[in-house]
């Protein structure tokens, strides 16, 4: 089964927490055994899967991507002006591959599923793939 999640950033950075959405996904497709994917089709956003219970991880690690990745840099060239994006895009992954067992989400206590948003604020889609087996 495939859905399609649709969500609104109001920020340039941004990490918006969709576990809800994934395992309402989970919940529809009726599996109890089996994988899930989310997968993001920007080019400028990503997904993690991170600590969800302290909000300053979020600050932190948008924080840090900012440090190592600055909005503005005297030799980056994209014409769009938004080659940070981008880079933060490519190292948080355009997916997470999540087990489902007993038909819920095997994440860890802490662990909660991110939307990542680097280009912001924007409509945004993603989409989660559930596959038995």
């Amino acid at each position: 089964m495939l859905k399609q999640i649709n969500l609104r950033t109001r920020r340039r950075d941004e990490m918006l927490d969709i576990t809800a959405e994934v395992a309402q996904a989970v919940s529809q497709a009726r599996i109890q055994d089996g994988i899930a994917i989310v997968y993001c089709p920007h080019t400028t956003a990503g997904i993690a899967i991170n600590e969800n219970a302290d909000p300053d991880v979020k600050h932190d690690v948008l924080l840090r991507l900012d440090e190592v990745y600055p909005w503005e840099h005297p030799r980056y060239r994209h014409a769009e002006g938004n080659t940070a994006s981008h880079l933060k895009a490519i190292t948080t992954g355009t997916s997470q591959t999540v087990i489902i067992a007993q038909g819920r989400l095997l994440l860890g206590r802490w662990q909660g599923i991110y939307f990542c948003e680097f280009d912001g604020p924007r409509d945004r889609t993603c989409f989660v793939k559930t596959l038995e087996g």
